[in-house]
């Protein structure tokens, strides 16, 4: 991925952004009181080689002038019918409220379907009020089975593949 939204530059992850990643996210999950788990539900953020690349996922970080601002990202799963989950969809609030979760979802969305998926899962909180008026405005529906503990709310959503528009 290497895209633009804005004043964003939305790019592949690089393992110089490990440790940038990971303090990211544990700052979004601490500013909504949720706890950052590097051995548990957040471990694949400091494995992103074996955790996303590894089984077929994509990460992306998001910058704003040279600074990361965001991660978006997603790796086959067992769940569903030749489903994925996307998963560490955070944005510091500095790049909020801009459109650009939207953008990514949308992105995100649209390189899964290029991949032939054809189901997303997402795991989030009640708490991330923003994220979860996101999913439900974008086709999420609600499901049962939350897997990771900080977690209240599963969604899933059904995609048509591009290769099936083709024919």
């Amino acid at each position: 991925m290497n895209s633009h939204f804005r004043e964003f530059w939305i790019r592949d992850w690089q393992p110089g952004d490990r440790t940038i990643a990971a303090n990211l996210i544990r700052s979004v999950l601490s500013e909504y009181r949720l706890e950052y788990e590097p051995d548990g539900a957040d471990r694949d953020v400091l494995t992103v080689e074996e955790s996303y690349w590894a089984k077929g996922g994509e990460f992306w970080v998001v910058e704003q002038q040279q600074r990361l601002v965001g991660t978006a990202a997603y790796y086959p799963v067992a769940r569903g019918t030749n489903a994925v989950e996307i998963r560490k969809m955070y944005l510091l609030p500095e790049a909020r409220r801009q459109g650009l979760g939207r953008f990514l979802l949308q992105n995100l969305e649209s390189a899964i379907a290029q991949q032939g998926y054809q189901q997303i899962w997402l795991e989030t909180s009640s708490v991330l009020f923003e994220a979860v008026r996101l999913y439900e405005s974008s086709g999420y529906q609600p499901a049962t089975g939350v897997e990771t503990q900080r977690c209240d709310r599963l969604y899933t959503k059904p995609l048509v593949s591009v290769t099936r528009l083709k024919n």
